[in-house]
């Protein structure tokens, strides 16, 4: 029987300026997004839709739950095959398309992650693990997009 597992949180919106939601450059898009026993994360709009810059926005959170997925799943697939890794590093990016009617959707998100390993003759394998991390990835499997991934390996000479 499958397991079942809940994520509770709260998502508060900061932004009211004093004349709530009046006019569309009335309100800010600032919030936070809490849940118990961990920081606050403090969130906004995309800037280009009016959004704080200095603050995360949805679609960048998207891709780093994309990327936190896709490392942790290829952490445990590596340590089950006795691949030693000592470092790992993504630099994913999106792309969404915005639609003439204002909504917008995700076309691609690409994942680059960059694995050192310690013995060069497991770097095929190393690669391989990415495209089963890629299978097992919860949110990779949850989102309607292609999300890529161009994961590059490397070991020190021997």
């Amino acid at each position: 029987m499958p397991k079942t597992h809940h994520y509770a949180l709260e998502v508060t919106w900061t932004g009211n300026t004093g004349t709530g939601t009046s006019g569309y450059r009335a309100f800010g898009r600032d919030h936070v997004v809490a849940a118990a026993g961990k920081p606050d994360l403090l969130g906004s709009a995309d800037p280009a839709f009016r959004g704080d810059p200095a603050r995360w926005n949805p679609e960048e959170l998207l891709v780093a739950a994309l990327s936190q997925c896709h490392m942790l799943w290829y952490l445990h697939l590596c340590a089950g095959a006795k691949i030693t890794v000592t470092a790992y590093a993504d630099r994913p990016y999106g792309t969404m398309l915005e639609t003439p009617d204002g909504g917008g959707h995700f076309q691609e998100v690409v994942l680059r992650p960059h694995v050192t390993i310690t013995d060069p003759a497991d770097a095929d394998h190393a690669v391989a693990l990415h495209e089963r991390a890629h299978e097992m990835c919860f949110i990779a499997r949850s989102v309607n997009f292609k999300v890529h991934h161009e994961p590059t390996v490397s070991a020190p000479e021997a």
